[in-house]
């Protein structure tokens, strides 16, 4: 069997239920399969899985990449600092937006490494993406420091 790609991803035939699934499913998957389920509370596997992710999205720049995360429901992105090397992107309306605060808990991860596989891609080099604050946490939004 062959790899799929992000364009793949967009050949939808459902009849009945359409391209939507619920909120609640992602979020099951997420922080019950992955977190709960998963050794070191899935970190591993959802570094590895948005990386992938990232590197087959079809934006050739942040703007592009930031344009896509709202276009998909990820989030509404906003770069709120830059300088040489570093950029900080906060996410409103993200997918944890919502949830019981757990303080000390950043669950946003995913989107992140989504964000780092892309970036690496576009810019040729490698790009590292951190969660440093998320609604989880108690924060009023999440948000990711980028270092190229």
């Amino acid at each position: 069997m062959g790899e799929f790609t992000f364009e793949d991803m967009r050949m939808i035939t459902r009849e009945k239920l359409g391209d939507q699934v619920p909120l609640e499913l992602f979020r099951a998957i997420r922080l019950i399969g992955m977190y709960q389920g998963l050794p070191m509370g899935g970190k591993g596997t959802t570094v590895t899985i948005g990386r992938k992710i990232g590197e087959s999205i079809p934006a050739n720049s942040l703007e592009q990449l930031l344009a896509k995360f709202e276009e998909l429901k990820v989030g509404i992105p906003r770069i709120v600092e830059r300088s040489k090397n570093t950029i900080r992107v906060a996410v409103d309306d993200c997918f944890c937006e919502g949830l019981p605060a757990q303080e000390g808990k950043l669950v946003c991860d995913l989107e992140g490494a989504i964000m780092e596989g892309a970036l690496t891609r576009i810019h040729g080099k490698r790009v590292t993406v951190r969660e440093v604050k998320c609604n989880v946490n108690g924060d009023t939004h999440c948000e990711y420091e980028i270092r190229m």
